[in-house]
């Protein structure tokens, strides 16, 4: 099937929707994705921020979709036109959603520890308007202890019900979900401290936003003053691929993570043991620096290679001293 998103044509498979098709072209038009995961069997079409524009249906009905739809849950069809970034409808229509996302989102930002890596900061940044409209109290919510593991600030969530198609289709048995309906709904268990199972800690890897955080991380650093490490070991767990990213802090494994691809999704599922227990370098078999890309600010002030300025190269003391210079941030 040939499809064309944004005047760029590709050929898929049939059965591909339109969003998997925009990253199979990659760059920026492919649209974001809040709730949709590919490794998630019924993810997607919850948080709509990946509304497109189907300006040709297909080729044997070329007329256009008369709304905007979900590009994560619609399929293409052989012949299809779609815009995305091309069309000021989409954008106008991404910007209000974004500023429903963040209505009741608290600015916890300065103290949250999905900064840096949170994709709805990135929307915001994009999309969001300096000023909301709100003029009533956010949504609050009692605090709910879920397990020594894992922290719930339910505040901050968005419903994307990752971490609950998660629990349902990786762990063996689900003990959270969402509870009551319209902005009442929220992410919680009836029991306290009832999220304890192998693979528990993977819907803090899929939360897009800081709602679902390691406690064993807490507060320790923020993730531009980590350098990420890929490293594997040989888990006992038949489900764990045991492929992981090491944080590091000087010399500390200050959090382990699952390997993420370039949207946020893991690659491979990891368990407890690896993720909480395993945090010594020992235990891992290094393999090298994850690479980041240039436009996160987790790669701020992360040198592979020393790359001296060209007048530093025809001064030997200068050389010198900036190799120095050079080891002594690679310590830090």
């Amino acid at each position: 099937m040939k499809v064309t998103i944004d005047g760029i044509s590709i050929d898929v498979e049939p059965g591909t929707s339109i969003l998997n098709a925009a990253r199979q072209i990659g760059g920026d038009i492919v649209p974001p994705a809040m709730c949709y995961y590919s490794k998630l069997e019924g993810s997607g079409g919850k948080c709509r921020t990946c509304l497109v524009k189907v300006t040709k249906g297909s080729e044997k009905d070329p007329r256009p979709m008369p709304k905007l739809v979900a590009s994560c849950r619609t399929g293409v069809m052989d012949g299809m036109e779609v815009q995305n970034i091309t069309s000021p409808e989409v954008i106008e229509a991404r910007k209000g959603i974004v500023e429903m996302l963040l209505i009741n989102h608290p600015l916890d930002c300065p103290v949250c520890d999905q900064a840096g890596e949170c994709h709805l900061q990135d929307l915001g940044y994009e999309h969001g308007a300096a000023k909301t409209r709100y003029e009533f109290d956010r949504r609050t919510f009692e605090k709910i202890d879920i397990g020594d593991k894992i922290q719930l600030h339910m505040t901050r969530c968005i419903l994307c019900y990752r971490c609950v198609f998660t629990a349902d289709q990786i762990t063996e048995q689900r003990v959270h979900g969402v509870l009551n309906r319209g902005d009442h709904a929220e992410i919680s268990t009836y029991i306290k401290k009832a999220v304890d199972n192998d693979f528990s800690g993977n819907v803090i890897d899929v939360c897009p936003v800081g709602a679902l955080t390691d406690k064993t991380f807490r507060f320790k650093n923020r993730v531009w003053f980590t350098k990420p490490v890929e490293a594997h070991r040989d888990c006992d767990h038949e489900k764990c691929s045991g492929k992981v990213t090491l944080w590091y802090k000087g010399e500390d494994v200050i959090r382990v993570t699952a390997r993420k691809d370039q949207y946020g999704e893991v690659e491979e599922f990891i368990c407890n043991t690896c993720r909480f227990d395993k945090k010594k370098t020992a235990d891992w078999v290094i393999e090298g620096p994850r690479k980041v890309s240039n436009q996160s600010v987790i790669s701020a002030n992360h040198y592979d290679t020393l790359r001296p300025l060209p007048v530093v190269k025809t001064n030997p003391v200068l050389l010198e001293a900036n190799k120095e210079q050079f080891e002594r941030e690679t310590r830090l």
